[in-house]
């Protein structure tokens, strides 16, 4: 049996479904917008849309959304990122028509009512400030809003407070139209269905909705420079970003360079930041290394928080693991182990159903195509210790650096 179906519905909207054994159905409609595709007087907006999309239909009022799926003991939630926006459902697998025209209701017919914006309003403005009293999140946007400056990347998702105030319903609506098309909309989901009941429903509630087609294009982020700036935050530890740009999610060493991270600052404990800054000098309770792509262009960054006195210590450490991996290659047993631990990473994810789901249904968006699991072995297992020394050089050069104290 083949890992999964794809279809395309009558107004462009592609699908894709895996079947798997379980009583429980998943499914997700993925937009192919987010706060990258904001006008400068939008920043904010397309994370404003997306609570929006709970707060009433030309048929169901607020509570009605949010009651619908979660009376059958299901949930019904959304997420927004620079590029992308999500309304993913789960329930039982009887229940999963209900989930898809829910779903195709709120992403079709919201209304947008300003009387439940103007309280959405304030939830939101204290989604900010919970963000502003978390250093470790608040300097990963601050570092890219840095790294894209002027550009349609340059700006953080949840906008500011003083955006919010401008944005009502009639904004809602026109940046929905520009952006929500349904060439640019791909419908994922995972349970233990035949695909052809899924595509059925799917067609049944959003196949019928009218084809639209994106009329604008991104623009690449300008070039920049590099930079060193401390921020003095007043916090109780130093948190520290070292970053620069990377491959964008289309490219082809976009998987060398996520082995690199991997073995860098990955999430297990034998990464060689965590050994080298934590285990072996106790300088560091949190450092990871992560790498973000985006459609054209991407960031890779290592982050850690250290008490004050210790930040130059671990930057040295840090440099000093970088260069070695720009300068000494891989043996062929340091490199087949990482690939092993790389591809048990990916295999043990597959076994979350939703972040399964949501993965292959972006993988669609972006690439027109998904990789079988066997696939992206076979790629990972070809990457080769030359290819690692050289993203690591074109990537981890004149870095940047934002330090709060």
């Amino acid at each position: 049996m083949e890992e999964f179906s794809t279809y395309t519905l009558s107004n462009g909207i592609r699908g894709i479904h895996r079947q798997a054994k379980s009583g429980v159905a998943r499914c997700a409609l993925i937009i192919n917008a987010g706060s990258r595709d904001e006008h400068t007087d939008e920043y904010g907006l397309a994370h404003f849309v997306e609570h929006g999309l709970f707060k009433g239909t030309v048929r169901r009022k607020a509570y009605q959304v949010n009651c619908r799926l979660e009376n059958l003991g299901g949930e019904l939630n959304a997420y927004t990122t620079k590029e992308d926006t999500t309304v993913h459902g789960t329930v039982l697998r009887s229940d999963f028509a209900k989930a898809v025209e829910l779903i195709s209701d709120v992403a079709f017919n919201s209304t947008f009512p300003n009387r439940e914006l103007d309280k959405e309003r304030e939830v939101i403005c204290d989604e900010i400030n919970t963000y502003k009293d978390s250093p470790m999140d608040m300097i990963y946007d601050t570092f890219e809003d840095m790294l894209f400056e002027g550009s349609e990347l340059g700006h953080n998702i949840l906008g500011r407070k003083r955006d919010l105030a401008r944005h009502d319903s009639d904004a809602m609506h026109r940046f929905v139209k520009r952006t929500h098309t349904t060439d640019q909309m791909v419908f994922s989901t995972i349970g233990n269905i035949p695909v052809a009941r899924i595509e059925r429903i799917a067609e049944r509630y959003l196949g019928t909705q009218p084809a639209s087609r994106r009329e604008f294009s991104r623009l690449a982020p300008a070039p920049y420079t590099a930079f060193d700036k401390a921020i003095n935050r007043h916090t109780h530890q130093a948190h520290c970003i070292i970053g620069n740009r990377a491959y964008g999610i289309t490219e082809e060493k976009r998987l060398p360079f996520s082995l690199l991270v991997n073995i860098l600052g990955g999430p297990c404990a034998n990464s060689r930041l965590n050994v080298n800054v934590r285990e072996r000098n106790g300088l560091s309770y949190n450092i990871e290394a992560s790498y973000t792509p985006y459609s054209d262009c991407g960031i890779a960054v290592i982050y850690f928080s250290s008490e004050h006195e210790n930040a130059d210590h671990c930057r040295e450490i840090i440099d000093r693991e970088i260069n070695k991996l720009q300068n000494v290659r891989l043996t062929s047993r340091q490199l087949a182990m990482a690939k092993r631990q790389f591809i048990a990473q990916m295999a043990i994810s597959t076994e979350s159903n939703e972040g399964y789901m949501l993965g292959v249904g972006r993988s669609l968006l972006v690439h027109g195509e998904v990789d079988t699991l066997e696939e992206a072995y076979r790629k990972i297992n070809a990457v080769t210790a030359e290819q690692i020394m050289e993203v690591a050089n074109e990537v981890w050069h004149n870095n940047s650096t934002l330090l709060y104290i």
